[in-house]
């Protein structure tokens, strides 16, 4: 075991710099083309896990239709100035978004919206540098800032692992049932998180979907034959400042990062979670194994920054709203 994670630490030093992350819309959406449209607000759904504006466009044409505007959820589109009645039933607004790769559908992913009075709303603007400093990992932290230049990049993938990526859909995503990712888009999301260090673990709370990881520190092994979760069993170790963090018992999720590359039992993961020299981020690396689908390790990192002014807000996702991932 400790072979194991010695050499996983390595390739995560030689191959970490070069991952990134994926928005889930570059699945749905085209992220290279913007368009710029002007129209009249339907209504705003504030829900989770996306608010979703509708707005009645002309086109071309002179036929009016309804556009399906996604955001983000309702904790990232607050902290970015958006609220529930943001928008008045009937105002006039200009919005610029990434359309549907399907252009016969009337659906985009929101860039921009732009109120009658010109104040401008982002979904994603709230994230900041920190100007306060941790003494340890232990507290709130906030993983919106730079969410757009991510990039999750697998290595060489086995037969079984190709298959599934080439006919993963929409209809796969665990979110439309509701169902958190696991690692590595868990602590990859642009949400808050929270740890907090007790005497025989380490906890970690999520924003996004609630989810709650609990880090055994007490010297416990995994379970033989343990019971399969979505987020796995975890125990860790410190290593000078450092949080190891080496989770297995993964159940089968059909793709860890809505990329198409599903997870399953043979799945494990080694995560290490380090405070910045000025303490103001987090520097959280991973490196991922699952011999069922990989034939190399899927490595990558994400920087957190300190937020201790900032609270974890409710989630609740609604299943109705969850399903309109998957636009008929």
């Amino acid at each position: 075991m400790k072979f194991f994670i010695s050499i996983l630490l390595i390739l995560l030093g030689l191959f970490s710099a070069q991952a990134g992350f994926a928005h889930h819309g570059n699945v749905i959406f085209d992220l290279n083309t913007v368009l710029t449209m002007q129209g009249e607000v339907n209504r705003l759904v504030w829900r989770n896990p996306h608010v979703y504006l509708y707005v009645d466009i002309e086109d071309a044409d002179g036929e009016v239709r309804e556009w399906q505007l996604e955001g983000d959820a309702t904790s990232i589109m607050s902290r970015s100035g958006w609220s529930a009645d943001v928008f008045e039933p009937g105002e006039q607004i200009t919005v610029r978004v990434n359309p549907d790769r399907d252009r016969g559908t009337a659906h985009g992913l929101i860039v921009a919206a732009v109120k009658s009075d010109g104040t401008v709303l982002m979904p994603r603007s709230g994230g900041r540098a920190s100007t306060l400093s941790a003494t340890s990992i232990e507290g709130v932290w906030d993983s919106i800032r730079d969410f757009k230049t991510r990039r999750f990049i697998y290595g060489e993938l086995t037969e079984k692992g190709k298959q599934a990526k080439a006919s993963y859909t929409e209809a796969d995503n665990p979110v439309i049932n509701c169902i958190a990712f696991p690692v590595p888009a868990i602590v990859a999301a642009p949400y808050l998180f929270e740890i907090e260090i007790l005497e025989d673990q380490v906890r970690l709370r999520t924003e996004l979907f609630g989810v709650e990881r609990n880090f055994y520190t007490d010297g416990r092994q995994h379970p033989e034959d343990g019971e399969l979760s979505n987020q796995g069993h975890s125990i860790a170790w410190w290593e000078g400042d450092t949080l190891v963090v080496d989770t297995v018992n993964y159940e089968y999720n059909p793709t860890g990062n809505r990329s198409g590359v599903p997870g399953g039992p043979q799945k494990h993961s080694i995560e290490t979670y380090q405070l910045s020299e000025d303490g103001k981020q987090l520097l959280v690396d991973w490196v991922i194994d699952d011999p069922e689908y990989m034939l190399e390790p899927m490595t990558g990192g994400i920087v957190w920054d300190y937020a201790p002014d900032r609270e974890l807000m409710p989630f609740g996702c609604n299943p109705d709203n969850a399903r309109l991932y998957d636009v008929e």
